[in-house]
């Protein structure tokens, strides 16, 4: 077992690490819009997405949220509604219990439609695209047609986009990637899914 430093050993080792900090701060000059892609089998992806939103709305930048796949996340829609968020469920609920590729498939793509508004409105400064990684591994879109979308989108408009499974493509064009890892959920020893928690 290591002996706790010193005041004087932590004292220099946080002064290094100050300056370093510092100096990646000072040479990161570049302010631009992002692509973030939130995925893994871990929990957050979209809780994550969620809390940039409100940040956006604090800030007072007009957003939207598209959910595919999922039904929605009413609550939150309630809570979060006014003029500066736009709102959109176009899934019909998890791929298990729709049983129907084809339904699936058009409702991903009604949602991309929109989508591509969202991405073209010069207005429009944030955009959670929630779920779509799951429509993408699953085929209901393609890759090469979201990534030239969000490639030819207005500027200044910072998009995310949540869901197991990001495709490869996905994530060398993002600009952000965040992989959340499962290391232990409750679901696994018989606890049911919670308000506020899991929806």
């Amino acid at each position: 077992m290591n002996e706790p430093a010193s005041e004087e050993e932590h004292r220099k080792s946080m002064q290094a690490l100050q300056a370093e900090m510092h100096a990646k701060i000072n040479a990161a000059r570049e302010k631009r819009d992002l692509v973030i892609v939130h995925t893994g089998n871990g929990k957050g992806k979209s809780t994550a997405a969620f809390g940039m939103l409100v940040r956006m709305l604090g800030h007072g930048r007009r957003s939207a949220v598209i959910q595919f796949i999922k039904s929605g996340d009413k609550a939150i829609q309630r809570q979060l509604a006014g003029p500066l968020l736009a709102w959109h469920c176009v899934g019909d609920g998890f791929t298990w219990d729709t049983q129907n590729r084809a339904a699936d498939i058009a409702r991903c793509r009604e949602g991309w439609e929109l989508a591509c508004g969202c991405l073209r409105d010069p207005e429009l400064r944030f955009l959670v695209l929630d779920e779509l990684n799951i429509a993408l591994s699953c085929g209901y879109l393609p890759v090469g047609e979201v990534i030239a979308a969000l490639r030819s989108r207005a500027p200044g408009k910072h998009v995310v986009i949540t869901g197991r499974g990001a495709p490869e493509p996905l994530i060398e064009a993002a600009d952000l990637v965040t992989e959340m890892r499962e290391i232990k959920h409750p679901f696994h020893t018989g606890v049911k899914a919670q308000a506020g928690i899991e929806f």
